[in-house]
């Protein structure tokens, strides 16, 4: 399954990335806007690995360890999601306040 290995290492990158952009951020909303984004990727990350595993091998303790990764994985992801949908309108009014710009 290479695909899915290109996925889960894009998905990984992009939860580093969004996680040094997070402490490189001063603004607080943005913050969270940006721990919501590496929520999502992390959450994806956790999720494929989780199917992947249930495509390379054939074990019950693989079921059940590769259902508990799914789960958690995408609980994480919509959890991130929902924070992040929250927080737009919070980083926008924060960056118009903050570049003194008035729209």
């Amino acid at each position: 399954m290479p695909f899915l290995v290109i996925l889960i290492v894009f998905s990984f990158s992009f939860y580093i990335y969004y996680k040094i952009k997070n402490v490189r951020s001063k603004r607080p909303m943005e913050k969270k806007l940006l721990s919501g984004k590496s929520s999502m990727a992390l959450g994806l990350f956790v999720a494929l690995f989780g199917i992947n595993q249930l495509l390379m091998f054939d074990t019950t303790t693989t079921y059940i360890i590769a259902a508990v990764f799914i789960l958690l994985g995408c609980a994480s992801a919509w959890a991130g999601y929902k924070s992040f949908r929250h927080h737009i309108p919070y980083v926008k009014e924060e960056a118009r306040q903050l570049d003194g710009q008035i729209r």
